[in-house]
């Protein structure tokens, strides 16, 4: 498979975290490497990393992306160092780059850097304080809402971009205007719903995981902290009433971007409603390369970047095969579906349900899925006129209002019929 551009989420540091957020799927990852003693990216794995990246791509900017675990935990020194191998390797090329951080550690230390190498930061909060503070706690079992807007409060203070990004799950998905309210105020302009949905093995699995892939066959149940679908798009619905009649062109959420780019036809610029995926790696502290940040499981470990070309893992066939099974394995259910051009199953790692006539495959979250997107058509269409046309599509909020006259009704329909 040729990925003219591909995305690697970089893990420096691996899954270490100085928080013990409940319901965190990489935390357990430490299992999967029993012999480390440090956790940071070596030296030479970090610059041969950066050359190979910026080498594989031949794009004008190259972005680069931070996560963890937690990032923080490095220090500033050590991201001076990366900044140095970015601009050693550039070879003329603009170098940007994505840092996401639970925040906690953020001072201005941090923010004098971040503005300096103008990094966009993604920090994760989950709500309100008693909706962060639900699953969001330290490792030892401490609330960390207060730490979370001092960080917040430096980024601001030293002008940094930054954007949030907020799980849902069973705490706090039945309060969405309240969350989306808050984001607001603390001054989020470009929010990110992540659901959380995961199974939870009955036993340990041999590599020590209990928080397991869809493929797994042994008894597992859904972990009690992950939202439920129909709860999952009401959600999804509430904020996109206040967004669309309030909002749109102010504030950005990625999901409702995402669905505008699907109603006028072009290609979602995130991988889980294309059709096929396979352009967005995950990359281990000791340069392990797995297929998806949410499958970082030995089964789809394609190689380390000290042993074999970055590029070449990329386009090898094992991952041509990842890529494409998310189509291939696609239900009958799915593909007769009247959303399935926004949805295409969505992500692999939530597909663990049976359809209605016995096949495997449908995603966990699909309920919710159908609910939101065929409650957004008449939105999407309209504003999918409005880009086509070439007049803004915050024309929307003016005709959303319209649609609450008394038996005015534009649901119901099939979408983009």
């Amino acid at each position: 498979m040729n990925f003219p551009t591909f995305h690697v989420m970089a893990k420096p540091i691996g899954p270490i975290c100085n928080l013990d957020c409940k319901y965190c799927f990489y935390l357990e990852k430490e299992s999967l490497y029993p012999t480390a003693e440090k956790w940071a990216m070596r030296e030479d794995v970090l610059e041969n990393f950066i050359r190979q990246y910026i080498e594989a791509h031949d794009t004008p900017e190259i972005n680069f992306a931070w996560q963890g675990g937690e990032p923080t935990l490095l220090g500033v020194e050590y991201f001076r160092r990366v900044t140095d191998l970015q601009e050693q390797y550039a070879d003329g090329k603009r170098i940007s780059n994505a840092f996401q951080t639970n925040g906690v550690l953020l001072d201005d230390d941090w923010g004098e850097f971040l503005r300096k190498n103008r990094f966009l930061v993604g920090i994760s909060i989950d709500g309100p304080r008693e909706l962060h503070d639900a699953f969001r706690v330290d490792k030892g079992g401490q609330p960390t809402f207060d730490r979370v807007m001092r960080g917040i409060e430096t980024l601001k203070r030293h002008d940094v971009d930054f954007n949030t990004l907020t799980t849902l799950h069973h705490s706090n998905a039945d309060s969405p205007l309240d969350v989306y309210r808050f984001l607001k105020d603390i001054g989020s302009v470009y929010m990110q719903f992540i659901p959380i949905a995961e199974r939870i093995a009955h036993q340990v699995t041999a590599e020590g995981l209990r928080l397991i892939s869809p493929e797994f066959t042994g008894a597992a149940q859904v972990a009690p902290w992950s939202v439920e679908p129909l709860q999952f798009g009401r959600f999804l619905c509430a904020v996109f009433d206040e967004w669309v009649r309030h909002d749109v062109g102010e504030y950005y959420v990625q999901l409702f971007d995402v669905c505008l780019e699907m109603w006028a036809g072009m290609e979602a610029s995130i991988c889980v409603f294309r059709r096929t995926c396979g352009a967005a790696l995950a990359l281990e502290h000791g340069g392990d390369l797995y297929s998806c940040d949410h499958f970082v499981y030995p089964q789809n470990r394609l190689g380390n970047i000290m042993e074999a070309p970055l590029r070449s893992l990329v386009e090898s066939e094992k991952q041509h095969g990842f890529g494409e099974a998310k189509a291939s394995t696609l239900p009958k259910y799915c593909r007769e579906c009247d959303v399935r051009f926004a949805c295409n199953g969505e992500c692999p790692k939530h597909r663990f349900l049976t359809t209605p006539d016995g096949e495997p495959g449908l995603n966990y979250l699909c309920a919710g899925y159908k609910m939101f997107f065929r409650h957004i058509d008449p939105y999407m269409r309209f504003m999918a006129g409005e880009l086509a046309a070439r007049r803004p599509p915050a024309n929307v909020m003016d005709w959303a209002w319209t649609q609450l006259r008394p038996g005015k009704s534009t649901h119901g329909q099939s979408p983009r019929s």
